[in-house]
Parts: C-alpha cells; structure tokens; sequence
C-alpha cells in the first residue's frame, strides 16, 4: 500500500507513554508483527504487534473481540503459534487490522482499559521466527555488493553481463532461519593448499556477516499464475531485517557450478520484527536507475514501481565480542548503508520470481542479498571492508577483524527516518559464533 492514511499521522500519540519516545522507534505508526512469549515459561507462542517498550498479545485481544469487520477476521487470524494465517489473507484484511489497532492504540481510546492488561515488556520477552518459512528464496540486488565482490575475483570484469538484466536468485535453505541465534562455526572442505591437492575438511576460517533485508510473502499465487509488477506489492505482508552467515572458505571451494551450499545453510539470522508495507509509506521513494544504465525489461517496469517502488531504509552493522563484553564497551559500528541503493526493488523480486508461473507461499521469504551503498564505509559485509582479508578492521577496544572469531556478535539494525515523522525502528538482528563441533 503506497497511499498515506490516518495511521500515518505524524501528530499521532498513543495512550502508552514509551510509544511517544522517539528513542525507541516503536510508535503507533509503526506497529510491526512478531510471535513471542514470555521468557523461560512454558506458555504457547503467540503473535503480537510492538508499541513502544511493550508488545500487545493479539491472541489475548482476539479472544476479547473488540473488532469487526476486516479487522475482526484479521484479528481472528493471530491466534496461532505463527503469522502465516493472518499472512493469507488479503491487504484489505491487513490493512483494517493496522486501522483499528492504531485506533485502540491512540491516546484517548476507549478500548485502553481493556487493552492496557494485555500488554507485556519486550525486555521479559522471548521470540519466535515470526512466520513459517515453507520457502526461502536468496536474490544478490545491490549492484554496489556485486561489483565490489567481483572486482576481488575478476578485476577486469567484475560485473557479468546478465547482472543488469535479470534480478539473480537462488533456493536458500529455510530450516535453519532463527531469531537471536547462537551457532555454530560451520565445518566443511577448503581448497587444496596446493594444486592437484586434496581439499582441507574442517572448521570455516573466514567467517562472514551478509547485510540484508526480508521480504516475507502474504497471500500466495496459484501455480502457473504469475504475479505481475503492478500488483505485485500486494502479495507482500512486510520485511524484516535479514543477516545471511556465510563461510567464505567453504563458498569459495563449492559455488562452482551451482552455486553455495554448506557455506550458508547453517544459520540464517532474522530480527523478531515484521514491518508492514503500509506502515513503510511515508518513506516512499522513487525507484532510479543512474544515467546510462539498462532500463528494466517490460515486465519489470512499471509506472508506479519508478515512482515510488524504493524505500529509504537506514542500516547498521555493529560487532562486539567476547573482550568487548568482558569490559562493558558497547558494540562497534562497522558500515551502514541505504536500502534505497538497491539495483531491483522488491516488486521487481515478485514479479521476476512468478513470471514463469512459480507459487509463492505465505510466509515464504525472499532474501534481498547483501546491501551495501557505493562508500568504501558502507559495505555490508567483512568480505568487502577487510579486502578479502587483506586489511584488518580496528576495533575501539584494541582488537583487530578481518572475519568473524569465536565468541564474535553481530547485530544488524534498521530504522526508517524523515523528517516531520516519528522514527520507525526494524528492531535489529543478533547472532554469536559459538566454536566449531567437534
């Protein structure tokens, strides 16, 4: 949904006084999705919707019934232990479940006496992986990531030639997507030491973040129906941020012919927070291309996609480890980037994934690759900042990185801001490397 509406107000304030701290990024404009519990109980997972420093039990509100309508089947919906109910429903539904959500949550609701017990902190919660991911779909859009990595491998030609013509993707595994996870350091073959050799087996030694976002699919399309660009938004429920772990040694030695395998199913790490389209709107912005470059296919263009098919979406790669902890120093930045210098737009990821008749289901996802913008300071991955492991990375409490070690936590965050509205806040996606299986 690209028009503004009344749960865009920027003069709105909620009834809940932590919703109106801008710090914390979770307003009544906002109001993400995520399934939760609360910490070390027993209780079923449950969705909810983020207002400032609380979450609201939705399956709790569904069993009170405060709505009707669109809003009340929506609603109805978030009484299992995931999302993907209320994902195949249709926009409409979504968008009256945001209407009167905001509505019940606005200073001077009615509804806050009711409301109000069915609150409880973020800080005494747990989350789940919002949806249940059938699919998991990998696509490589930030043309400043593909050339910087293909200038490493192939100076002379570090963009192949189809890049600017077709949105790359490939089948990513969807089991082992997590919230917060604590993974292992993967294990598998490297590259002979010397020509003719056998491969090495053991512990990855280039570690690697990726900076990306989700795009997580609601309502799905028959078999053999492909979703066109025009309305391919509306099969979209929201995004989420996205960190795709991956070994480089073990990419390095495999990808050739088909692609990466071990080097990245091991651990796919998301934030706990879904951030609806509607709820992006006001951070709209038009979908370019620079001068002299391809203008997309018929079939991936469209009038409303170059008008307003991007979004200004501000990301943060911080790293803290195990001596960081030890002595109370916060994380380090490494990079931030813009969602907005991606090369295909997420309609354009829809639109290209189905032309051929492909179902898309809800809850699957489509990862958007790595994001990074064309500053040396904004790569989205360590790949890209050390050189290959050419150059170390300094960290503020005397260590040094050129990929991730033991004990390593990256926590990649995201937040849309502009000026006259209240800052949305993606929540942040958090992993640590724990040491290798034996």
């Amino acid at each position: 949904m690209t028009e503004l509406n009344e749960t865009h107000d920027p003069a709105l304030r909620s009834w809940l006084q932590s919703a109106n701290d801008d710090a914390l990024g979770f307003p009544v404009q906002n109001l993400p999705f995520c399934v939760f519990r609360r910490a070390g109980s027993t209780e079923s997972w449950r969705p909810g919707t983020g207002i400032g420093d609380r979450i609201l039990d939705l399956a709790a509100l569904a069993q009170a019934g405060p709505f009707d309508g669109d809003a009340a089947r929506a609603l109805a919906a978030c009484q299992g232990p995931d999302l993907n109910a209320l994902m195949a429903l249709d926009a409409t539904c979504w968008s009256a479940l945001r209407l009167a959500l905001s509505r019940a949550l606005r200073a001077g609701s009615p509804l806050q006496a009711r409301i109000e017990p069915l609150l409880v902190a973020q800080a005494d919660a747990e989350f789940s992986v919002p949806a249940r991911i059938g699919d998991y779909t990998d696509f490589y859009i930030s043309v400043h990531h593909a050339t910087a990595i293909g200038r490493q491998f192939r100076p002379d030609n570090p963009l192949l030639p189809n890049y600017k013509w077709v949105p790359i993707g490939y089948h990513g595994r969807a089991s082992s997507i997590g919230v917060g996870q604590h993974f292992h350091r993967p294990v598998g073959q490297t590259r002979p030491t010397q020509e003719g050799g056998t491969p090495v087996f053991g512990p990855c030694a280039r570690l690697d973040y990726e900076v990306e976002l989700g795009v997580f699919i609601g309502t799905g399309n028959a078999l053999g129906r492909r979703i066109t660009l025009e309305h391919a938004e509306d099969y979209i429920f929201g995004m989420t941020i996205l960190n795709d772990w991956s070994a480089r040694d073990l990419q390095a030695w495999e990808y050739q012919p088909l692609g990466p395998f071990l080097s990245k199913n091991f651990a796919s790490t998301i934030s706990p927070w879904i951030v609806t389209l509607e709820a992006l709107a006001p951070f709209r912005v038009p979908f370019q291309r620079g001068a002299g470059e391809p203008q997309p296919l018929p079939y991936l263009s469209s009038a409303h996609n170059s008008a307003s098919g991007a979004f200004d979406v501000r990301l943060r790669t911080e790293l803290g480890t195990e001596q960081s902890r030890e002595h109370g120093a916060p994380r380090a930045t490494l990079a931030r980037s813009n969602f907005r210098d991606a090369y295909w737009s997420i309609g354009q990821l829809v639109a290209h994934h189905t032309v051929n008749g492909c179902n898309l289901q809800p809850g699957d996802m489509l990862g958007t690759g790595t994001m990074s913008g064309p500053e040396p300071d904004q790569a989205g991955s360590l790949l890209e900042l050390s050189q290959g492991g050419k150059t170390a990375i300094s960290l503020p409490w005397g260590e040094t990185r050129t990929f991730l070690q033991d004990g390593d936590e990256v926590a990649i965050s995201a937040e849309c801001v502009k000026p006259g509205y209240p800052r949305l806040s993606w929540g942040a996606a958090v992993g640590r490397v724990l040491p290798a299986l034996d």
